[in-house]
């Protein structure tokens, strides 16, 4: 079975009015599904689902959704779906159920680095589900935050705000890491819905909770003081202050390490030359954009499709310089490929 075809999940629209349901909704409940009595699963079923996931995670962060999305679908539908279908134990039930819902979630993270945001939704709200079904409140937060991350970046504050703002209330008790990851992606939000107040007190927030946080940024749910640096870039932005936002990019920048995805690097970098473009930076956003077009052969995302697209026509008007004009032809070239 193709994973990828309309009849697993169809790619449709990003939709702001998406119903998502709450977690009382969801809790412990499940649609009934026809038990395998043949097949019967343990803990190293589940383990193998948490294992595949962060493979999978690790492979879309270094190479892109378009790469790795095939994959995580064609592993959910051959193999999880068969798992959730088998006979277990009310505990390992409930395990499979969580490890089920965050590799629905990596994928529909996957789907929105494709550009397939309809599609991405979908994913969203079936990952909702499952966690409600197992029980597992971290993640149904989790997925809440990235539907708001995804709604941001498409440039619709209010919903972005409406669902940061449910995974927070639905949060359970969390890590100083947690918060912040959480916080910062409020503070975005209510900086696209013009909300300067609310944008400033989360970013706050954020950073009072990095500066608590003890433990190391996990694989997932990871927030450093590199992410809180680009999150202030966005909230900077937002907020019509382009020079700040340089400003924090610059100090996301040096802020990463290894942690930090190659795919972050370039879409981030991206946004810096646009931005250094704007605040009339011409040698240092052709720079910038030299560093993305070296990069970018060797990812395979919509996401950075989009931003390698927009190269030529923010430097047309500067064909007279020399070095913008290098860039110009070369992005022209990278991009029709």
């Amino acid at each position: 079975m193709d994973p990828s075809r309309r009849s697993v999940l169809g790619a449709g629209l990003f939709s702001v009015a998406l119903t998502v349901p709450d977690w009382q909704d969801v809790v412990g409940r499940l649609e009934e599904v026809k038990k395998n009595p043949r097949t019967r699963i343990g803990q190293s079923e589940v383990n193998a689902v948490r294992s595949m996931t962060e493979r999978l995670s690790d492979l879309d962060d270094d190479f892109g959704g378009r790469y790795a999305r095939p994959m995580a679908a064609a592993f959910l539908v051959n193999t999880v779906g068969p798992y959730l279908n088998a006979e277990a134990s009310s505990e390992t039930r409930d395990s499979m159920l969580s490890a089920a819902a965050f590799l629905c979630y990596l994928t529909g993270w996957m789907a929105v680095d494709e550009g397939a945001h309809g599609r991405a939704q979908q994913y969203y709200v079936k990952a909702l589900q499952l966690s409600g079904a197992g029980r597992d409140h971290h993640t149904y937060c989790h997925v809440l935050r990235g539907m708001s991350v995804q709604a941001a970046n498409l440039g619709h504050g209010t919903p972005a705000a409406r669902l940061a703002n449910a995974a927070a209330e639905s949060a359970p008790e969390s890590t100083p890491r947690m918060r912040a990851f959480i916080s910062g992606q409020q503070a975005h939000a209510y900086a696209l819905a013009n909300e300067k107040t609310n944008a400033l007190n989360s970013l706050r927030e954020a950073e009072r909770a990095v500066n608590q946080a003890e433990s190391q940024p996990g694989t997932f749910g990871g927030f450093s003081s590199a992410t809180l640096a680009y999150s202030t870039a966005e909230v900077r932005y937002a907020l019509g202050d382009v020079k700040g936002s340089v400003e924090s990019l610059r100090d996301h920048f040096l802020l990463r390490d290894s942690t930090d995805s190659k795919r972050s690097e370039i879409k981030f970098s991206a946004l810096l030359a646009q931005r250094q473009l704007e605040i009339g930076h011409l040698e240092a956003a052709c720079a910038t954009w030299g560093f993305v077009l070296d990069e970018y052969p060797n990812i395979h995302s919509g996401r950075i499709d989009e931003h390698v697209k927009k190269i030529a026509p923010l430097l047309r008007p500067y064909r007279s310089n020399s070095t913008a004009r290098e860039v110009y032809e070369r992005s022209r070239e990278v991009a029709a490929i």
